[in-house]
């Protein structure tokens, strides 16, 4: 399904900065292998701002965000890790959630996430705050990682994920079960790369989430917002832009399109 034998773990590991275990445990491997991806590779869309297809088969995936050092969107960054945790021995099933972030109404299912062993939800291309680690798929448990905690909400069919912020709780996504191939995800993808109302297009959105914060640059702003509520933004100057995305984020960006 994820074509997991195409994957270089070699390449990965060392893009990750991490050195396995032989024979190593591949459940207790999980939540470290989730934490060392985000801690390494970035949620970015430069080439979607700039109109620059978006490849989501595995050697495009290893090209771009092992190779290149790139980060990526939610399509490709899951699908990196199915492949992964595929080829890792684990049991891998594709979803999609619904973004809500505060909004409701008709909203679309077009953020991609994964199931994992049948058991925990798994997400490394969720940039607004998303999980550390996997999370059981166990409702109404609170779960801390870091400075941020989660829980799930199980009603009629649908998981809701929600995360404690600024004293109360904000909803993160909703989601069923039903499997998603990558058939699905491509469709997803071209939607969300060219749809004229895609909050993706036409500008630079790069975020990365530790244990204490969530910081991301929206064009020139940088942001950084903490669990308790609180939030400090900056202007960056294109020269400062530069700066920032190569020293804490990890990232050489092609210069934007006209």
């Amino acid at each position: 399904m994820w074509n997991g034998d195409l994957i270089d773990l070699d390449a990965y590991f060392d893009r990750l900065g991490l050195t396995p275990v032989p024979g190593g445990d591949p459940e207790s491997l999980l939540p470290l292998l989730h934490r060392a991806h985000l801690a390494a590779i970035c949620f970015e869309n430069a080439d979607v701002r700039d109109g620059v297809p978006i490849g989501l088969d595995v050697p495009s995936l290893q090209d771009k965000l092992v190779r290149r050092r790139r980060g990526g969107w939610c399509f490709e960054q899951n699908l990196l890790f199915a492949a992964v945790l595929e080829r890792l021995g684990h049991q891998v099933t594709g979803m999609a959630a619904r973004v809500l972030l505060g909004r409701s109404g008709d909203i679309p299912r077009t953020h991609a996430l994964l199931r994992v062993d049948g058991r925990w939800l798994a997400d490394v291309g969720f940039g607004g705050g998303g999980l550390l680690t996997p999370l059981p798929l166990v409702p109404d448990v609170v779960v801390r990682q870091g400075d941020w905690a989660f829980r799930l909400d199980h009603r009629d069919g649908v998981w809701t994920l929600h995360s404690s912020q600024g004293g109360g709780w904000t909803t993160l996504y909703d989601f069923t079960e039903d499997p998603r191939t990558p058939a699905d995800y491509e469709v997803l993808n071209h939607y969300l790369a060219t749809h004229p109302k895609s909050v993706f297009l036409g500008r630079l959105v790069v975020q990365r989430t530790d244990e204490h914060a969530r910081h991301s640059i929206t064009d020139r702003v940088l942001t950084e917002a903490r669990p308790d509520g609180s939030v400090v933004k900056r202007e960056l100057t294109a020269d400062e832009l530069t700066t920032t995305l190569r020293e804490d984020f990890g990232l050489e960006l092609p210069t934007a399109r006209a």
